[in-house]
Protein backbone atom coordinates (compact mmCIF):
# COMPACT_ATOMS: atom_id res chain seq x y z
CA UNK A 1 0.00 0.00 0.00
CA UNK A 2 2.66 2.24 0.10
CA UNK A 3 3.46 2.05 -3.88
CA UNK A 4 -0.19 3.43 -3.98
CA UNK A 5 -0.06 6.11 -1.34
CA UNK A 6 2.94 7.30 -2.79
CA UNK A 7 1.39 8.00 -6.20
CA UNK A 8 -1.18 9.26 -4.76
CA UNK A 9 1.20 12.09 -2.74
CA UNK A 10 2.68 13.03 -6.56
CA UNK A 11 -0.50 13.73 -8.26
CA UNK A 12 -1.80 15.63 -5.11
CA UNK A 13 1.28 17.52 -5.31
CA UNK A 14 1.44 17.86 -9.25
CA UNK A 15 -2.63 18.79 -9.03
CA UNK A 16 -1.47 21.69 -6.19
CA UNK A 17 1.32 22.48 -8.12
CA UNK A 18 -0.53 22.84 -11.51
CA UNK A 19 -3.35 25.17 -9.86
CA UNK A 20 -0.91 27.75 -8.44
CA UNK A 21 0.75 27.72 -12.20
CA UNK A 22 -2.78 27.95 -13.67
CA UNK A 23 -3.48 30.88 -11.24
CA UNK A 24 -0.36 32.50 -12.57
CA UNK A 25 -0.60 32.09 -15.93
CA UNK A 26 -4.65 33.37 -15.93
CA UNK A 27 -3.08 36.40 -13.94
CA UNK A 28 -0.96 37.27 -16.40
CA UNK A 29 -3.50 36.71 -19.09
CA UNK A 30 -5.02 39.91 -20.51
CA UNK A 31 -7.93 38.56 -21.53
CA UNK A 32 -8.69 38.09 -17.50
CA UNK A 33 -7.93 41.49 -17.27
CA UNK A 34 -6.19 40.45 -14.43
CA UNK A 35 -8.71 38.29 -12.75
CA UNK A 36 -7.80 34.56 -12.56
CA UNK A 37 -10.81 32.09 -13.60
CA UNK A 38 -11.80 30.23 -10.57
CA UNK A 39 -13.19 27.06 -11.41
CA UNK A 40 -10.05 25.78 -13.15
CA UNK A 41 -8.18 26.52 -10.12
CA UNK A 42 -10.27 24.75 -7.50
CA UNK A 43 -11.19 22.21 -9.34
CA UNK A 44 -6.98 21.28 -9.34
CA UNK A 45 -7.22 22.15 -5.65
CA UNK A 46 -9.81 19.83 -4.80
CA UNK A 47 -8.24 17.36 -7.06
CA UNK A 48 -4.96 17.38 -5.13
CA UNK A 49 -7.19 16.92 -2.05
CA UNK A 50 -8.88 14.37 -3.51
CA UNK A 51 -5.40 12.89 -3.99
CA UNK A 52 -4.25 13.97 -0.33
CA UNK A 53 -7.31 12.22 0.81
CA UNK A 54 -7.08 8.79 -0.76
CA UNK A 55 -3.08 8.63 0.17
CA UNK A 56 -3.20 9.38 3.64
CA UNK A 57 -5.49 6.71 3.59
CA UNK A 58 -3.55 3.61 1.61
CA UNK A 59 -0.57 5.29 4.09
CA UNK A 60 -2.70 5.04 6.89
CA UNK A 61 -3.69 0.97 6.32
CA UNK A 62 -0.30 0.28 5.07
CA UNK A 63 0.96 1.09 8.47
CA UNK A 64 -1.09 -1.63 10.06
CA UNK A 65 -1.20 -4.58 8.08
CA UNK A 66 1.36 -6.85 7.29
CA UNK A 67 4.07 -5.10 4.44
CA UNK A 68 2.86 -7.08 1.20
CA UNK A 69 5.77 -8.25 -1.42
CA UNK A 70 5.38 -4.96 -3.71
CA UNK A 71 6.25 -3.22 -0.42
CA UNK A 72 9.24 -5.05 0.46
CA UNK A 73 12.49 -4.64 -1.47
CA UNK A 74 13.62 -8.14 -0.99
CA UNK A 75 11.08 -9.88 -2.16
CA UNK A 76 10.86 -12.05 -5.27
CA UNK A 77 8.47 -12.83 -7.92
CA UNK A 78 7.61 -15.62 -6.31
CA UNK A 79 6.75 -14.22 -2.80
CA UNK A 80 3.29 -12.53 -5.04
CA UNK A 81 2.62 -16.50 -6.20
CA UNK A 82 -0.44 -17.80 -5.51
CA UNK A 83 -4.71 -16.88 -5.35
CA UNK A 84 -5.62 -13.79 -5.45
CA UNK A 85 -9.53 -14.38 -5.27
CA UNK A 86 -11.82 -15.88 -7.00
CA UNK A 87 -13.53 -13.95 -10.40
CA UNK A 88 -16.59 -15.44 -12.17
CA UNK A 89 -15.02 -16.38 -15.90
CA UNK A 90 -18.58 -16.19 -17.57
CA UNK A 91 -20.84 -13.42 -15.65
CA UNK A 92 -23.00 -11.39 -17.73
CA UNK A 93 -23.91 -9.08 -14.88
CA UNK A 94 -21.43 -6.98 -15.78
CA UNK A 95 -22.74 -6.14 -18.73
CA UNK A 96 -25.95 -5.40 -17.27
CA UNK A 97 -24.46 -3.05 -14.41
CA UNK A 98 -22.80 -0.95 -17.63
CA UNK A 99 -25.86 -0.71 -19.56
CA UNK A 100 -27.84 0.44 -16.45
CA UNK A 101 -25.00 2.73 -15.54
CA UNK A 102 -24.84 4.21 -19.04
CA UNK A 103 -28.98 4.78 -19.13
CA UNK A 104 -28.88 6.38 -15.53
CA UNK A 105 -26.00 8.63 -17.25
CA UNK A 106 -28.60 9.54 -20.34
CA UNK A 107 -30.96 10.26 -17.86
CA UNK A 108 -28.96 12.54 -16.32
CA UNK A 109 -27.75 14.09 -19.05
CA UNK A 110 -31.67 14.69 -20.26
CA UNK A 111 -33.03 15.28 -16.37
CA UNK A 112 -35.54 12.82 -17.60
CA UNK A 113 -36.52 11.45 -13.41
CA UNK A 114 -38.93 9.15 -14.38
CA UNK A 115 -36.37 7.06 -16.76
CA UNK A 116 -33.54 7.78 -13.93
CA UNK A 117 -35.84 6.45 -11.06
CA UNK A 118 -35.95 3.46 -13.38
CA UNK A 119 -32.18 3.38 -13.96
CA UNK A 120 -31.66 3.42 -10.09
CA UNK A 121 -33.82 0.97 -9.77
CA UNK A 122 -32.70 -1.62 -12.45
CA UNK A 123 -29.07 -0.35 -11.19
CA UNK A 124 -29.28 -2.03 -7.81
CA UNK A 125 -31.01 -5.12 -9.54
CA UNK A 126 -27.64 -5.51 -11.21
CA UNK A 127 -25.79 -4.90 -8.29
CA UNK A 128 -27.75 -7.58 -6.50
CA UNK A 129 -27.48 -10.01 -9.04
CA UNK A 130 -23.45 -9.54 -9.26
CA UNK A 131 -23.02 -9.72 -5.67
CA UNK A 132 -25.23 -12.85 -5.37
CA UNK A 133 -24.16 -14.99 -7.92
CA UNK A 134 -22.80 -17.68 -6.21
CA UNK A 135 -24.55 -16.88 -3.16
CA UNK A 136 -26.46 -20.76 -2.31
CA UNK A 137 -27.91 -19.49 0.87
CA UNK A 138 -27.39 -20.90 4.49
CA UNK A 139 -26.29 -24.20 4.88
CA UNK A 140 -28.69 -26.50 6.96
CA UNK A 141 -25.97 -28.81 9.01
Amino acid sequence: MKVEARIFFIVAGFAVLMAAAYWAWAVLDSDFGGRPEPVGIVALILTGGLAFLAGSYMQFVARRIEPRPEDREDAEISDGAGELGFFSPGSYWPIGMAATAALAAVALAFFHIWLLVIALVALLITIGGLVFEYHTGPSHD
